[in-house]
């Protein structure tokens, strides 16, 4: 397992939070994604021989999203 921490802008509520968190737990290999308003952030425990660091930025995005550099 391993683990991405990813900075999202764009949330602004605790249903954001849940879209997120909804998002990132659907994808395949995904172990555990914990997500916080303040700050936003996404902590994320993934499994790399199932998904990448890419596939995860594109979830958040995918789900209306955006990740801070």
């Amino acid at each position: 397992m391993e683990t991405l921490t990813m900075n999202i802008t764009g949330m602004t509520c605790n249903g954001c939070v849940t879209s997120v968190r909804n998002a990132l737990e659907r994808t395949d290999g995904v172990s555990a994604a914990e997500v916080t308003l303040e700050p936003g952030r996404a902590r994320v425990s993934y499994d790399p021989a199932f998904t990448s660091p890419a596939a995860l930025r594109m979830a958040v995005e995918d789900a209306g999203f955006e990740i801070a550099a």
